[in-house]
């Protein structure tokens, strides 16, 4: 923990070309940037995020009503300890993650798609506690505030990699989003586990994750040598981050940064993470821009949704 870094902030009301500029900056050098908070209405985000405080001051008993039903269920409750994100990287035993965690699916889309046989698994039903009463409406309007800001940003990525504004609009047009409130209690130091992390080390998986975080500091990412830097809290701002698919559509031009949230803060402390994805068939390969002529992609093309569901199914301790 060297130095704390301030992100590039995108404001999205400003010109789509100075956009862009800020945007490539971000992307190929960390692979994180800010928007304002103000980018959505600030009643619903405050009214998404609330709630799920609400949520997570329930009792233990009442929170697991609506826990995972079985192994590898995407949405729901996750207790305490339950995941090791590290182990998406391929780490062997890593300690379990100190945080518990509330998830749901694309069925909260203004629009969402039916399940096929192949995708039926990501596109299976939320699950929606009864208290707060009024946390189904105030996460779906969230959601789709969010998603309509994920589809501006994969519009400024188009312009800023050369191609037509609405190249992605195939590949994004039955996405499979989720998104999840994450609440990490205050804790004993004294206490934890030799190398335990609030949130293991890792890469995202999708296009790109829309972060809002409290005032705790906690947030790292891994630089190119290896060392890690703090991310000084915004919370008056959305963390963006891209995911692996980024990565690879751009032949790693772009930086799918991996990066965890640390222990040193024993503050409780509470984030939500809107994790944008492809549709489940679209095909992640090298794009037409990012590769020189005669030259070979370092990626092997790979289908977004499978991809997704080995990567989510391996972080379950």
């Amino acid at each position: 923990m060297e130095s704390q870094m301030q992100l590039d902030v995108i404001d999205l009301t400003a010109p789509i070309s100075e956009q862009a500029r800020t945007l490539v900056r971000a992307c190929e050098e960390i692979g994180f940037f800010c928007i304002p908070l103000e980018s959505i209405e600030r009643s619903i985000a405050d009214a998404a995020w609330n709630d799920a405080a609400e949520f997570f001051a329930l009792a233990d008993a009442e929170k697991r009503r609506i826990e995972f039903p079985e192994p590898g269920y995407p949405y729901g409750f996750s207790p305490f300890g339950f995941e090791s994100l590290a182990k998406s990287t391929g780490a062997e035993s890593p300690p379990p993650d100190l945080k518990e965690s509330l998830s749901v699916g694309p069925d909260c889309a203004a629009n969402p798609t039916p399940a096929s046989r192949g995708d039926a698994w990501i596109r299976s039903a939320s699950l929606w506690p009864e208290h707060p009463p009024r946390l189904r409406e105030s996460w779906t309007a969230y959601y789709r505030a969010l998603a309509a800001v994920s589809e501006h940003l994969m519009s400024v990525m188009a312009i800023a990699l050369d191609l037509p504004a609405d190249f992605f609009n195939p590949l994004i047009d039955r996405p499979i989003t989720s998104m999840r409130a994450l609440n990490y209690p205050a804790i004993d130091t004294s206490a934890v586990e030799p190398g335990a992390l609030r949130a293991g080390a890792h890469s995202d998986y999708g296009t790109l994750t829309i972060l809002r975080t409290d005032d705790v500091a906690g947030l790292q990412i891994e630089s190119s040598d290896g060392s890690w830097i703090d991310i000084a809290p915004e919370p008056d701002s959305f963390v963006v981050n891209l995911g692996d698919s980024i990565a690879q559509w751009t032949n790693d031009r772009w930086r799918s940064t991996v990066h965890r949230v640390t222990a040193a803060d024993p503050s409780a402390r509470q984030s939500m993470a809107f994790f944008h994805m492809a549709n489940w068939e679209a095909m992640i390969e090298c794009l037409p821009t990012c590769v020189e002529p005669g030259s070979t992609p370092k990626h092997e093309p790979v289908q977004a949704g499978p991809w997704l569901m080995r990567k989510f199914q391996s972080t379950i301790s």
